[in-house]
């Protein structure tokens, strides 16, 4: 599905609640982001459909499809230049706190 089908579906969705569809209330009930002028532009070419109203989520990969133990591997690669720095934040905390208390 298109951002300007899930536009019109909204709009839709929104005549059908019996609230006059304006950009603000559509771009609120967005999926993702889309700009003003594409929502504007959706708009002007509206014309109410009371049953095309279904937004379709985007697709995403189930849980099987995801080889967690990758995931896990990757992540941990990640996160350890971070723990590194951390460390020595906390090293130099210590040495700062040492200092002062002296």
């Amino acid at each position: 599905m298109t951002i300007k089908d899930e536009i019109l579906s909204i709009a839709n969705q929104l005549a059908n609640e019996g609230i006059n569809p304006s950009v603000a209330k559509v771009k609120a009930r967005l999926s993702e982001s889309a700009s003003l002028p594409t929502i504007i532009n959706t708009l002007k070419s509206w014309q109410h459909q009371p049953e095309n109203t279904e937004v379709k989520k985007p697709d995403t990969p189930i849980e099987s499809e995801i080889n967690v133990s990758e995931l896990d591997v990757a992540i941990t690669k990640a996160l350890q230049p971070l723990k590194e720095e951390i460390a020595e934040i906390k090293q130099l905390l210590i040495a700062i706190n040492e200092k002062l208390d002296c």
